[in-house]
This record gives structure tokens, C-alpha cells and sequence, in this order.
């Protein structure tokens, strides 16, 4: 049977692989003048499709049964996103707003919603059989846990959606730099397109200390628990 120990990959690989991928949207975003909604979805397709195989990949990769469905949801919603996002025709300005705030509402509260059931887990023993509790000692919350950094990247994500929505599609505004002689337009997908990519550095970074950090080691399973092998004796 495959164990936690015998994996190849595991969660910090997982973080890793979505934190690179973060901060490609990220740079791309940032080192392009061009901000408009083609573009702006552009980047987000590749971001969402890439780190959808990173998701979908988990589930057999790292995660044992009975811990698969984040990941496979979060699989399912990013990939329907990033392929939505590469269509053609959905490439306006109102397709970039629709596609990117539906994919951070749903994938966040899927992701907070995993991390908050992992936290909670830590803090109540497991039943064996029912009413025969666990004896072995429960894992603390320690400082750096899969469960707290999957909470942190929800709600950050929720807090994109919810930023995108505050920001009208066809706001402009047009300015002039005097001094330098320059003339411009602010237009709400230069926003939107903005605050992706700033979502996406946070995320890059984030996701990267997380995937660099010790962890909490889990206790080795005993074979039995203690009250069992006294009614045996």
C-alpha cells in the first residue's frame, strides 16, 4: 500500500508547482502595456489550465483516498475557467470579468471550505468504529500547515472575486501627465487585468514560502490501538 513516506511527490511539491505558475501570470501581467481584456484572459487561461493539471495530478499523485476531493474540484472548477477563458469569442471585456470573478468566488470558498475542515479535524479524535475514539495523539496546528495555507489562498482568492466586482467594466477615465507630456486612459479591464495580476504575485509568493517551510510531522500509526490489546490479553 502506498504511504505518505513512500510518495514522490507530496503537498510542498503541489505548492511549488502553483506558485510558479502564479508568478509567470504574474510577470507577464506586470511586464506587459498591454492590459486589455484579450490579453488580460489570455494570461489567465494559461494560469488556470496549468494550475488545474497541477490539481487534477495531485489527486493521484499525493493525496490518499478519503483527501482527493479539494483537489478534485478545484481541478474541475479551474479547468473549466481557463478553457472558457481561451475561447475566442468569450475574450471582451465582459467575458474577463465573468469568467475570472465565477472562477475566484467558486474555487476560494472550495479551498477555504477544504482548509477549514482540515483545521477542525486537528482539534477532535477521530472514532475508529463508533464510539471507540482514537488513541493516538492528535497532530497540532503547528505554524506551517497544508490546512492554513489552503485557508490563506481561499480567502484571498474570494477576496478577488469580490474586488472584481466593485469595479464597473466600462468605467474610463482619461488623464494627462503635463510634465511629461503624456495622455492616457484608465479603463476598468486595465483594472481588472491589474488585479489579477496582483492576486496572482501574492499567491506566487505566498505559496512559495509555504512550499519551502517545515511541517508538522504526523505520528506513525500504531497497529492497534491500547485498549484493544489489553481485552486481548
Amino acid at each position: 500500500m502506498t504511504t505518505a513516506e513512500s510518495r514522490t511527490f507530496d503537498v510542498r511539491h503541489v505548492q511549488l508547482a502553483r506558485a510558479a505558475f502564479a508568478a509567470i501570470a504574474a510577470l507577464m501581467i506586470t511586464f506587459s502595456s498591454d492590459h486589455s481584456a484579450a490579453v488580460g484572459a489570455a494570461v489567465f487561461s494559461g494560469f488556470a489550465i496549468a494550475t488545474a493539471f497541477v490539481h487534477l495530478l495531485a489527486v493521484w499523485l499525493v493525496y490518499p483516498a478519503g483527501r482527493r476531493w479539494p483537489s478534485l474540484a478545484l481541478g474541475i472548477v479551474t479547468i473549466v475557467a481557463g478553457m472558457a477563458s481561451g475561447l475566442f469569442p468569450l475574450r471582451t471585456v465582459t467575458g474577463y470579468f465573468v469568467i475570472v470573478i465565477a472562477w475566484a468566488l467558486a474555487s476560494g470558498i472550495l479551498e477555504l471550505v477544504a482548509g477549514w475542515r482540515g483545521l477542525s479535524t486537528r482539534t477532535a479524535r477521530r472514532e475508529i468504529v463508533p464510539g471507540v475514539a482514537d488513541a493516538r495523539p492528535i497532530v497540532p496546528a503547528g505554524p506551517r500547515t497544508e490546512s492554513r495555507d489552503a485557508v490563506v489562498v481561499g480567502a484571498v482568492t474570494i477576496v478577488l472575486g469580490l474586488a472584481l466586482l466593485f469595479v464597473q467594466p466600462a468605467y474610463a477615465l482619461t488623464y494627462r501627465l503635463d510634465e511629461a507630456g503624456v495622455t492616457g486612459t484608465l479603463t476598468g479591464i486595465i483594472i481588472g487585468v491589474g488585479l489579477f495580476g496582483g492576486y496572482a504575485a501574492i499567491v506566487a509568493v505566498y505559496l512559495g514560502i509555504a512550499g519551502f517551510s517545515p511541517r508538522v510531522a504526523a505520528p506513525a500509526p500504531t497497529s492497534a490501538p491500547q485498549a484493544d490489546r489489553k481485552d486481548s490479553l
